[in-house]
Formats: structure tokens, sequence, C-alpha cells
């Protein structure tokens, strides 16, 4: 489907993306091969308005794609609540031992998928991933306290946040209530969707309607960490209003005064550029030893990012250049599953153990 942006170009929307992406990487994957892969992706595509439907099975058609449409594409005239059992169990007979598939639930707003359903999805679908839009700044900016406080957090399954406090209160109090309430409502939100990873990141809207929430959700961390690779690949669109380091959730909304050298941490937030990325590096290489000198015999890279990743925008691929620069300054070890050390970071594995040197050399 296309959509007009202000500035009158058309724009591709979401289930072009998806269709131009699967081709882009089919080819990609082929380029070098004598025997090509062929890959089998199908596409479900759902429109609860009844123009919007209509226009994206006319543009679909108008592609080429009629003969796929019925087949590998599905168009669904319906609310994405009323689809989503007939897709999982269709995702579960095509793909019975992993149900892997991507549910993008992009929404116009903040109210139309609950987490309840999303935690749904997970519960019969432990291989899926789920990207969710989710209109905050809109939220901020129109929801008032009567619509807060007649079933629209209830809604969206995440009724008590605010615990009892009006948004009147709350900005009355709170310095920085915007980020205040971000911060308790993301909380809420990622753990009622009942993921273990996740991605706290905004999508710049350049439109000027405010910025929005990119939210990946999925059961494993390597998921999670292909995602984050993804927001400082594109840092023009993204941007974080936490911290540097691993403990980013306790600043979102709380302290403004922080170091902006060490944290990263602006009025203008995170962007994930070269200053985001030294400042990542500068804080894990301050808090990782912390995490390994706890315990006795360390802990495994696997577990340390793991265990972290989720309180930190740093990418697996930072972890290992901070992890690296506190080998090279004796400040920890790095063991082998052989029992052997190793010298360098470039290939830290996560069965590696990264442990404290015999002689700890540990300064604050």
């Amino acid at each position: 489907m296309y959509v007009h942006s202000n500035t009158r170009d058309l724009v591709k929307g979401s289930p072009f993306i998806f269709l131009d992406t699967t081709q882009e990487a089919e080819f990609l994957i082929n380029k070098s091969r004598y025997k090509p892969v062929k890959f089998s992706v199908d596409y479900f595509f759902i429109e609860a308005e009844k123009h919007a439907y209509a226009h994206l099975d006319k543009v679909l058609r108008e592609a080429g794609y009629s003969d796929k449409i019925g087949n590998m594409i599905q168009l669904r005239h319906g609310r994405f609540q009323d689809e989503a059992d007939s897709i999982i169990e269709f995702i579960k007979k095509k793909s019975p031992n992993n149900g892997r598939a991507i549910f993008t639930l992009d929404q116009y707003g903040y109210k139309e998928v609950p987490t309840q359903l999303i935690r749904h999805i997970f519960a019969n679908l432990p291989s899926a991933e789920v990207i969710l839009t989710f209109a905050v700044d809109s939220l901020l900016n129109y929801a008032t306290d009567s619509d807060l406080t007649h079933g629209l957090l209830n809604n969206i399954g995440v009724p008590d946040i605010l615990q009892g406090r009006s948004i009147k209160e709350i900005k009355s109090s709170e310095k920085h209530w915007r980020l205040f309430i971000q911060s308790v409502l993301y909380r809420a939100l990622v753990d009622r969707c009942g993921a273990k990873y996740y991605t706290p990141f905004f999508i710049r809207n350049k439109q000027g309607h405010g910025d929005y929430w990119l939210i990946h959700l999925s059961q494993h961390h390597k998921a999670r960490d292909v995602m984050t690779e993804v927001h400082w690949e594109h840092n023009n669109y993204f941007i974080h209003y936490g911290g540097a380091g691993l403990d980013m959730f306790q600043m979102i909304g709380y302290d403004s005064d922080h170091d902006i050298a060490y944290l990263g941490q602006s009025a203008l937030g995170f962007e994930f550029d070269d200053v985001a990325r030294k400042s990542s590096i500068a804080a894990l290489i301050e808090q990782i030893p912390h995490l390994v000198y706890a315990n006795d015999e360390g802990l495994s890279f696997g577990v340390l990012f793991a265990t972290t990743c989720n309180g930190s925008p740093a990418s697996a691929k930072i972890y290992r250049e901070s992890i690296g620069i506190l080998l090279e300054e004796k400040i920890v070890n790095i063991v082998r599953e052989d029992g052997g050390k190793r010298r360098s970071a470039n290939q830290l594995k996560l069965s590696d153990q990264i442990i404290a040197p015999v002689q700890k050399i540990f300064t604050f």
C-alpha cells in the first residue's frame, strides 16, 4: 500500500516493504550459490478500514501480485484481533517444530493491540517475533484523565501504571512528566506482553506528528540483537531517551542531571551516532567489571549479554568491543571452553568465560 507523505512523494507501506525485503534477501543469498535457495514465505495483510483495504488490493494487483493473492498473499478485511487465532493455527501447521513468524502490528495510534493478545501469540508461537508501533506522543498529547480512567489503559492491558495518580497531578509534580509516563508505561507494556527480550527505542516522525515507539519483542536474545543493530545502522531515524549503559531504565524520565559526557544523555536523547557509541562503550567498560567481579567464576559472554541486553541500547558488537578494551587493559581475562585464554575479543563466543584476573585491577 502507498501513502502520501508531506512531501507528496509516494512512500511504500508495510506490505510492500515486507515483499520487497524478502525478494532482496533471496537475491542476495542466491547471488553466489550454485544451487539457489527458494524462500517459502506466506504473508497475511490485515486491514480493518474498508477504503484502505480496497486500495491495498488495487495496488498489489497493479504491482503484479494478482496471481499470488489468495495463495502466498492472504488479504483479510477485518481487525487483527479477530484474525489472530486463524493465523496462529496456519503457522503451527506450516511450521510445527518452531512456529517461526514475524508479526508487524502497525497500528494507527496506541490502543488497537492489547498486551494480552501479544502474550497469546508468544504462548502459542515461542519462536515468533512481534514488531509493535505505539504512538506514545499522541497518547501524551491527546489522552485525558477521563480517557485513562474510563478504560483506555485497561484496554491496552496496563490498567494500573499510574497507581491512581492523575495526569494533571503528574504534570504538576514531575519535572519531566512526559519521560516519567513514558518510562512507567514502557516497563508495564513490555512486561505484560510476555516477551523475554525487547528494544525500547523510538522512531522519529519527520512529519511533525511526534515520536512513536517501534517495539521489537521476542523470546531470544539473538533476535533482539539483530533488531538493535538495525537501530545503530539507521541512526538518522531512531532515538532513545535513556542512558548509554546497562541500567538505562533507571534513568528514563527520572534524572536529567546525569553527566552527558559519560551517559550520552541529553535533551535530544541518545541518537545512535558516533557520540552515542563512544558513550555506550565508556559505560560498559565501567559497569561490566562490577558484574564479573561479583562472581568468583566470572560470567560467560552469553549469560552477560542475555541477562543485561534489555537494559542497554548496546548491541552484542558493542559489548564485544568494550570487553576487548577491558581485556587489553588487563581488567578481565577471557577463557575459552577448552580452558585456553583468548588474547583478543574479536572471536568472543557465547560460551567464553569472562573472569577477573588473578590480581584484580579495579578502579572507580
